[in-house]
């Protein structure tokens, strides 16, 4: 396809989208749970055509030489097409975002205001090598009233299509536009270029999910607002009131639970108060669970398959079974470390000082700030959202997980009683 033609049908998506997003936005609740329902029963009964699709895919990956971590986040099999239609069903039993109020008052004069939810629009998702994306990323933005545009990168492309027509299945079984949820035709990367320039005005709000190359290039160039975050560079931090007992299953989840994700810990900073008890168990057991260590001096004197770490360590998010360890002087000095390496993304402090801990939630500025818990909790499920499109870093509108709620806009319902300004 050429790219007047990729022009062509992208500015057809774009048409029959911002179409579908004026029926969304008043289609009651209960048809936007039937639609759900009948996606989620789509997808399980389709489940042999989209693993047989997706062996394909995976097999021109690996033939292509892709790493491990993206074959992973690329492979599906039985329990990840279950569960992408559990998340769909659980984003169905959400409550509907659209139509809540937000606020409400009155002014001295009579007026009655309220701040009330309502659908951005049309969202353009842009995503690389996880198929599921397509299926969550659908699901939460009809359940907040949106149309969605998804462009999935090649590598996922037969994986993608059958997806997509089991969502096209859902929304024509709940009377719904197929339109509602539109997966871009081609991997043209023109395709691309004419979601960044917005569709003739069509998207209104574009989400990346991918590595940090995708994610840079739609922040650069997008001329519609975009939901993103470049790097998942996460920390943990086991601090001077650390449990030993504690620290190890947390740091070696927090790493090694699923090393491809954006919530997985990339640097362990360890208390120099706790090095000497602390440090040589949490490097044995990363290094037992299959984890290279890269660590600064103190690291590497208590293990020698520690590898040494250098300054570019310190701000690479590796997904992959590598982490970075240094040993730090206390919790200003941990802050600083995360501040000046870290992506804003997710950090977490294990520690039962209740003092140190505040210090560290309250200071630490990032999306995802956590206590005594993996860092892969960055992840809307877990956090009771029934899913995410993604996980925002930036300071407008949408920050962390951007689940059902986060896809809303708003705006203000004013009523008076002939009322006239003076």
């Amino acid at each position: 396809m050429d790219d007047g033609n990729v022009i062509a049908v992208m500015r057809k998506l774009g048409l029959a989208a911002r179409s579908a997003a004026r029926t969304l936005a008043l289609t009651p609740a209960a048809t936007k749970n039937a639609a759900l329902e009948a996606m989620a029963k789509a997808i399980l009964a389709a489940e042999h055509a989209i693993l047989a699709a997706n062996a394909l895919d995976v097999a021109d990956a690996t033939a292509k030489g892709q790493p491990p971590s993206f074959l992973d986040r690329l492979t599906l099999n039985e329990k990840r097409v279950g569960a992408m239609a559990q998340a769909i069903r659980d984003i169905a039993a959400l409550p509907d975002p659209v139509g809540r109020v937000l606020a409400h008052w009155r002014q001295p004069n009579g007026l009655e205001f309220e701040r009330v939810a309502t659908p951005l629009g049309v969202v353009g998702v842009i995503f690389e090598s996880r198929p599921n994306v397509y299926a969550d990323a659908g699901a939460l933005c009809l359940k907040a009233g949106n149309a969605s545009i998804l462009r999935g990168g090649s590598e996922s492309f037969r994986t993608c299509s059958e997806i997509a027509k089991a969502l096209r299945i859902g929304l024509h079984a709940a009377g719904l536009p197929e339109a509602a949820i539109q997966m871009v035709p081609t991997a043209e990367r023109s395709a691309v270029g004419a979601m960044l320039a917005g569709l003739e005005g069509a998207i209104d709000v574009l989400v990346p999910r991918g590595g940090k190359n995708l994610v840079a290039r739609v922040q650069a160039e997008a001329r519609v607002p975009v939901f993103a975050h470049l790097d998942g560079l996460n920390h943990t931090y086991v601090h001077a009131g650390a449990s030993l007992a504690m620290a190890i299953p947390v740091v070696v989840n927090a790493k090694m639970r699923r090393t491809g994700v954006c919530g997985s810990t990339e640097t362990l900073l360890v208390d120099q108060a706790v090095a000497p008890t602390h440090l040589k168990p949490l490097v044995k057991a990363l290094i037992e669970a299959g984890c290279e260590v890269r660590g600064d001096a103190r690291t590497l004197a208590v293990d020698p398959h520690v590898k040494p770490a250098d300054d570019k360590d310190w701000a690479t998010e590796y997904l992959d079974a590598i982490i970075s360890v240094k040993v730090v002087s206390g919790l200003d000095a941990a802050i600083a470390h995360i501040e000046r390496y870290g992506s804003h993304h997710t950090d977490a402090i294990i520690t039962d000082d209740q003092a140190a801990a505040d210090r560290f939630l309250a200071e630490v500025d990032s999306a995802i700030v956590l206590h005594n818990a993996s860092t892969q909790f960055a992840d809307g499920g877990e956090f009771g959202f029934g899913g995410e499109i993604g996980i925002a870093t930036g300071r407008m509108h949408a920050r962390g997980p951007v689940g059902t709620e986060q896809l809303c806009s708003f705006k203000y319902r004013v009523r008076g009683q002939g009322t006239t300004r003076p």
